[in-house]
């Protein structure tokens, strides 16, 4: 088939484009850089696609993040909403047969939780969710509306080389000393690798659906610093007691206050280092998700 991939050069995008074409597709990309084949900022024109493509793979889109300005907040719609009605736009009489779209478990809005599925309400209150959400229901109405396959990837926090993010500044603190687990670091979150996200979309080119992709097993930060920490030669990070912990926050929600800026650390991050988040996976699992296991691959995400 050929393929339109928006954000392919990115980080997740570049795993995607590797492996459609590793699996015989032409593959374009649609995006801003210069190594995009259809040079497009989607956020603010119609992209313009001379010619006939049969998938769509929507993977641009502003990360995850907390905005600092209103310019910010109005980033994430101009970004994720705009740029969504901007492609399917450019998209019409185009006889598209399927269209996928990597979406967020932030739609779900959940700061704590277990085994969360596809069917829980999505109850998003942050910019990033909120126009995920918004991105989503323009591309199922769209689809509907033109008898196009479409599929929508709710992934986790995304494991991979040189992740972005979280992760990003997880390792990056590991290196430096910085970083340290609370209350022995049992607290799990649901994680992924980028490539079997990639290795799994081609499954799903004829099926229709909304699916949360996680390896399943879930991984603690003590797991998660544990295998960076081997991986970097670096110390073992040590652990720091939830009362210190505490104490720390509340300035940094002092300071939060007071600057009218994120903090390094604060009472919300510290609910996110010490409390349970993961996702079910299950529905995928039962059209053949069978995703490795994140801190048993460090190979595959770390340098």
């Amino acid at each position: 088939m050929k393929v339109l991939i928006t954000g392919g050069n990115g980080f997740l995008g570049r795993y995607f484009v590797n492996h459609w074409k590793a699996k015989g597709h032409e593959v374009l990309t649609l995006g801003r850089g210069k190594n995009s084949d259809i040079k497009c900022d989607i956020k603010a024109e119609v992209p313009k696609i001379n010619q006939e493509i049969d998938y769509v793979i929507h993977i641009a889109g502003k990360a995850h993040s907390i905005p600092k300005t209103k310019a910010d907040e109005d980033d994430f719609y101009n970004v994720n909403v705009n740029g969504t009605s901007n492609l399917l736009g450019g998209l019409e009489n185009k006889n598209i047969k399927g269209f996928m779209f990597i979406s967020s478990v932030a739609v779900y809005g959940a700061t704590a939780g277990k085994g969360i599925t596809e069917e829980a309400t999505l109850n998003a209150t942050d910019s990033y969710g909120k126009t995920k959400i918004e991105a989503e229901n323009k591309i199922i109405a769209w689809g509907l509306k033109n008898q196009v396959i479409t599929s929508i990837i709710r992934p986790p926090l995304i494991i991979g080389q040189n992740a972005p993010g979280n992760l990003g500044r997880m390792i990056i603190g590991i290196e430096k000393g910085r970083f340290f687990n609370i209350a022995n670091g049992k607290a799990k979150r649901s994680v992924v690798l980028a490539e079997d996200i990639a290795q799994f979309s081609t499954e799903l080119i004829n099926l229709s659906g909304i699916y949360n992709l996680t390896d399943g097993k879930d991984a603690s930060f003590e797991e998660l610093s544990s295998v960076i920490t081997k991986a970097k030669n670096k110390s073992k990070v040590k652990n720091m007691p939830l009362w210190l912990a505490r104490n720390i926050a509340m300035l940094g929600d002092f300071a939060e206050k007071i600057l009218k800026k994120e903090a390094p650390f604060s009472t919300k991050k510290l609910k996110q280092m010490t409390t349970d988040l993961t996702f079910s996976s299950k529905k995928a699992n039962a059209i053949g998700w069978k995703p490795k296991r994140v801190v048993e691959n460090v190979d595959l995400w770390i340098n």
